[in-house]
């Protein structure tokens, strides 16, 4: 009978007295090291002081040891510590240059080692037709590629070369081209964003690559219409410009090509609705490096937009969600154009404030604003309630977007139609103001620390009002405002027809006529 062979393997205990020992001995042998007796150091004064003691590291690893540093307590020999930098005395201002062709160029000199860089367009989906309808959702994502000068493979090298970040956006109104990368580049970054705007070659074959890739999140997209509630709101809430939609459905993807959206580009790229502007740059070296390029933008106004009217509705998608994704919304008249009406909307978005019901934080994250206290505090059915707003040069909308289990789709637009009518009847509590007026200052403060977020606001100020307002401007006016005041922009938006989108579980949703006799 033959026994199976076993490999002995030794106990842990004895595996563990072993490594103990070993790190024993090194421990000692480092200790050894490091220390010196009393006597060694008066029979070796100069080996003593001279020879740098090895750490405890470099015994049990080996390696020589760094060179003798004093105490943490003491300063390094030799080293010049520099002043810290003088804070400046005045706040930057925005310089502003207008060409001869209408373009602008704008810029603050912030301190630092960056810049943010990017060109802000007038235009969107406000100015498609028909015929180019998703024209601008498809240029955000062309963006960056083949330009008459560059391949796409150079514009990402060279990108790469000066550390520089790219980023693109679409919205209705506005077009933004950004670069984000080091002071010592400007040149460098004008160059490349000025061509990746201007001369974009909308390549019939990288069109439709782009295009294949947008339908497949499209489809995706579709899966949930929840995702796409916001777009259905503006389509539900205006006809004309702003009513068309800004995310490419399908069948325009199919239709568009490189001769239609260059036809958009040539229509809405044009010199006085260009704005260049820069945050962290010098102003006479960003006009010197800008100005030779921006000079060949064509002169003159653009195409025009269709007239857009307000109009409100109803629009509703059933699910097999056990929940109900819901919309309310309201006319909000004059737009940014309404400087006064516009600071009263913020400060009023963001005492309603919200969220959801899983959100932790404090006052940042609105835990003590109306919707939280009034709302998601008492009412377990309800998952999410926000208040948001979504406002142009000239009109926009405000409302409260929830969500609730689908037995209580009705519940939850009863009491978003409650707190509307609470706030726009003047029952605005002081604290509650101060906090939320507070909160918008801080909001302010913080997103302006940002440097691409201080070139975007210039830029987008200057298309808006033809200049860039001061951020204490906006402060001055938001702390002048009143609880009187802020009520009376929620009572004039409530005298409009209502928005009312609701996807998920109809079973319970309210008719449009039982919500507009709400208000």
């Amino acid at each position: 009978r033959v026994r199976p062979y076993r490999r002995r393997v030794a106990p842990l205990s004895r595996v563990s007295t072993h490594l103990t020992m070993v790190l024993s001995k090194a421990l000692r042998a480092a200790t050894r090291g490091v220390s010196t007796s009393a006597g060694a150091r008066m029979a070796l004064p100069a080996l003593t002081t001279a020879v740098p003691k090895p750490s405890m590291m470099s015994a049990i690893f080996g390696g020589s040891s760094g060179p003798a540093m004093p105490p943490m307590d003491q300063p390094v020999a030799g080293l010049s510590i520099p002043e810290p930098p003088a804070a400046p005395a005045a706040a930057p201002v925005t310089n502003i240059t207008t060409l001869s062709n209408g373009a602008k160029i704008a810029s603050e000199d912030t301190p630092g080692a960056s810049i943010a860089v990017g060109m802000y367009v007038s235009s969107g989906s406000k100015w498609e037709n028909p015929y180019v309808s998703g024209a601008s959702h498809l240029l955000e994502r062309m963006a960056w590629r083949s330009t008459a000068n560059r391949t796409a493979f150079r514009v990402t090298r060279e990108a790469e070369v000066i550390g520089a970040n790219l980023l693109a956006s679409a919205s209705r109104e506005q077009m933004a081209y950004t670069v984000d990368c080091l002071r010592t580049n400007l040149p460098e970054a004008v160059e490349l964003l000025t061509d990746a705007v201007m001369n974009q070659k909308l390549a019939d074959h990288e069109v439709a690559d782009v295009a294949a890739e947008l339908k497949k999140e499209m489809a995706s997209l579709a899966e949930n219409p929840a995702h796409l509630i916001m777009e259905a709101a503006h389509s539900v809430a205006f006809t004309g410009g702003l009513g068309s939609p800004l995310v490419a459905t399908p069948s325009a993807l199919t239709r568009l090509d490189g001769d239609a959206l260059a036809s958009f580009v040539q229509a809405t790229y044009t010199a006085p609705r260009v704005v260049l502007a820069a945050s962290g740059c010098d102003h006479g070296e960003l006009v010197s490096a800008a100005e030779p390029l921006l000079s060949m933008l064509p002169p003159g106004p653009g195409a025009p937009s269709a007239p857009t009217t307000y109009v409100g509705g109803d629009y509703r998608v059933g699910t097999d969600s056990p929940l109900t994704n819901i919309i309310l919304a309201f006319e909000f008249k004059g737009g940014w154009k309404d400087q006064k009406g516009s600071t009263a909307m913020t400060v009023l978005n963001t005492l309603m404030g919200g969220g959801g019901s899983f959100s932790a934080g404090g006052p940042g994250k609105g835990m003590y604003s109306r919707l939280y206290n009034r709302v998601l505090n008492k009412h377990a059915w309800a998952q999410n309630c926000t208040s948001f707003h979504s406002v142009f040069d000239d009109t926009g909308i405000i409302g409260i977007s929830g969500v609730a289990e689908g037995m209580h789709a009705g519940d939850m637009v009863a009491v978003m139609a409650k707190e509307l009518a609470a706030v726009a009847n003047g029952k605005i509590d002081t604290k509650e103001l101060a906090r939320a007026k507070a909160q918008t200052v801080s909001s302010i403060l913080m997103n302006l620390e940002s440097r691409a977020v201080v070139a975007e606001d210039i830029g987008r100020q200057i298309l808006t009002y033809g200049e860039r307002k001061s951020p204490s401007e906006f402060i001055a006016a938001i702390n002048a405002l009143t609880a009187a005041e802020i009520s009376a922009v929620a009572a004039e938006a409530l005298k409009s027809n209502p928005t009312l989108c609701v996807v998920g579980d109809l079973t319970a949703a309210p008719r449009f006529e039982q919500v507009k006799a709400l208000f």
